[in-house]
């Protein structure tokens, strides 16, 4: 007899989903009968339904959907394709909020490509000194990372997979905007105030012992503020009272007083630790000079410790720092006769181990010191009146002068010697600017002198203004010069021609900077000019009444506008962003006064993390120095 086998069971049903059975049979063929239907009679007989549920059923309804509509879109899509519709978002706090979506979220958004495209939104590309400071400070060597390892996806092909990644060139592009973001912010807030260092403006008058009863000794002069210079490591201030204040850009504190100086310094100059050397095919320094004014070197009985400050021994390092990342293999297009000198009055060093600083002043001496030990490296003389101006060429160790016996004297600060003597003024040389090895000299005799520093040559006499000069700028293609006759000349470096002649100020012009596309003009008027340098149109872009009285300090970057006035204000005006190009250069609006009203503020100078701030108080001579560098690094 045949045995008929037991039937075989259904598989049961996956986690989750509901076994028809459990169903009521109506409820099956409703479910078969629904199936059937054309979309448009599924979505009709939906909307029928809904109209009929109770508000605990629409609840049930929304709670069991809401799961099955959740899809995490990025996760399914290729990471180049994700990564390109993160990149449509504006606001880094979005982009950041997007990071805490989920882990995956978290990790695609770490990619520096996103950061990068950030950066350049933001602004904070334009000037490569800002990635160099940001290197140098991280301790980034250049080396290229890791790219990001996509948990849960697929690796495309390596070939496919290179230019959608954006740590090729191994800069953290993220950590970078992060750092610039909140270094911005603390300029438009407050900043964190370091140090305040308070001293009396006239010392007090001392008795001669030798002297007749009653009898006073000489008076000193004043403790005013003539001069400043400023890096991201030293704030150097000069003085008429001959001392020379060293303060720590990083704390704040009053590291050391350089006194040798028999009068007032009225120039000072702070040269860089480190840095690059010139160019291949640019001499260190000059190793003939003109022979007939050229002195011998004096380095052949320096100690060791300061043949080692000058990077004479043993032989000097450099520091190499990376290009910069955001030139995507476009470089600037340098200035023809090099870099243009820093508006904080520093310099770039030529690889010497240690920063230094060359003075001048009414003594009629320069002065080469060493900022670590204080020591006076060099004393070198040859100026026959005041030293009134005062630049170093970046990586050389060459400094000019200007003095007010109307000449300009080129010297090898390195190994102590003069190299040759600039003459052709005939009243005394008022104020300098410089750009690679070429050399612009302003005097009171109404004329501009452009200057090859290697040979000694006037290349150009540039006539045109009518009173004395006060200020010139040079950035290696045009000139800006101003003075008592009211009027800003601009000049080109390469012939000498003037381009234009400006006008708006009502008194002395004195203060003058000049950046790529813009000329900022400072008078004794109170107003601050800007100008437009694009297209050759020299049009007016803003005219500031930033003070009630003379302007006494100007210095711009891409970013901000920093003013000072004798009314005592300090004050910082910020640049609209431009996010496309313009025919017109941005203006710039009123943010906050930096610090408390004082009687008078006569000078002010900052980098991109500090700020310098000389003024008077109370009758008493007062330095403020204000840190935005970031909290959390």
């Amino acid at each position: 007899m045949p045995i008929v086998p037991p039937p075989t069971p259904a598989p049961s049903p996956p986690p989750g989903q509901p076994s028809f059975h459990s169903f009521d049979p109506t409820v099956v063929a409703h479910s078969s009968a629904f199936a059937t239907l054309s979309p448009a009679a599924r979505r009709q007989h939906l909307h029928a339904l809904i109209q009929v549920c109770t508000p605990s059923e629409l609840l049930f309804l929304s709670t069991t959907i809401a799961p099955l509509l959740k899809r995490d879109f990025l996760r399914a899509l290729p990471p180049e394709v994700s990564l390109h519709i993160l990149s449509f978002i504006d606001d880094p706090r979005t982009l950041a909020r997007a990071a805490r979506v989920s882990r995956y979220w978290n990790e695609l958004i770490q990619d520096d490509c996103l950061w990068k495209a950030m950066c350049v939104r933001h602004g904070f590309s334009r000037d490569a000194d800002a990635v160099e400071s940001y290197r140098r400070e991280q301790g980034l060597d250049g080396r290229r990372r890791s790219s990001l390892a996509w948990s849960g996806t697929p690796q495309p092909d390596a070939d496919r997979d290179q230019p959608a990644r954006a740590e090729i060139d191994g800069f953290p592009y993220r950590k970078f905007f992060i750092h610039e973001h909140l270094r911005t912010s603390n300029w438009l807030q407050r900043g964190r105030l370091l140090r305040i260092h308070r001293a009396p403006l006239h010392p007090p008058v001392t008795q001669d012992p030798n002297a007749p009863n009653g009898a006073q000794g000489p008076v000193a002069n004043p403790a005013i503020p003539t001069s400043i210079a400023i890096d991201s490591s030293w704030v150097v201030v000069g003085l008429a009272n001959s001392r020379i204040h060293i303060f720590s850009a990083k704390t704040g504190v009053l590291s050391r007083t350089l006194v040798g100086h028999e009068s007032g310094v009225w120039a000072v100059s702070l040269v860089t630790e480190g840095g690059r050397p010139a160019p291949p095919g640019v001499p260190l320094s000059d190793n003939t000079g003109d022979p007939l004014v050229a002195t011998a070197p004096q380095d052949a009985m320096l100690p060791p410790i300061l043949r080692y400050a000058l990077g004479l021994e043993p032989p000097a390092r450099t520091n190499d720092l990376a290009t910069d990342p955001f030139a995507d293999g476009k470089a600037a297009e340098p200035p023809p006769f090099g870099k243009p000198s820093y508006p904080g009055g520093a310099s770039d060093g030529w690889g010497q181990p240690n920063a230094l600083i060359v003075s001048g002043g009414c003594d009629k001496e320069l002065r080469v010191w060493d900022v670590r030990s204080g020591y006076c490296i060099y004393v070198l003389r040859g100026h026959t009146s005041t030293i009134r101006c005062l630049k170093v060429l970046h990586g050389r160790p060459v400094a000019i002068s200007g003095s007010r016996d109307r000449s300009l004297r080129v010297w090898d600060i390195q190994r102590g010697r003069l190299l040759r003597v600039l003459e052709g003024h005939t009243q005394s040389v008022r104020c300098l600017d410089a750009c690679g090895n070429r050399v612009v000299s302003g005097s009171y005799d109404c004329t501009c002198r452009v200057w090859d520093v290697d040979t000694g040559a006037c290349l150009h006499v540039l006539r045109g203004h009518f009173h004395q000069i006060y200020t010139v700028a040079f950035d290696g293609v045009r000139i800006a010069s101003g003075g008592l006759d009211t009027t800003v000349r601009v000049w080109d470096a390469s012939t000498g021609a003037c381009l234009a002649l400006l006008q708006g100020h009502t008194a002395l012009v004195c203060q003058l900077q000049l950046t790529p596309t813009m000329l900022a003009t400072g008078g004794s008027d109170g107003r601050v000019i800007t100008f437009s340098l694009k297209d050759s149109t020299f049009s007016v872009v803003q005219r500031l009444a930033a003070h009630d009285s003379s302007v006494s300090g100007l210095q711009l970057d891409d970013r901000f506008l920093v003013t000072s006035g004798n009314d005592g204000r300090v004050r910082l005006y910020e640049f609209e962003l431009a996010m496309a190009p313009s025919a017109f250069e941005p203006q710039c609006r009123y943010v906050r006064d930096m610090c408390e009203p004082s009687e008078s503020v006569w000078k002010v100078a900052y980098t991109r993390e500090t700020c310098a701030i000389l003024s008077k108080k109370a009758g008493k001579m007062v330095v403020e120095i204000l840190s935005f560098k970031p909290d959390w690094e």
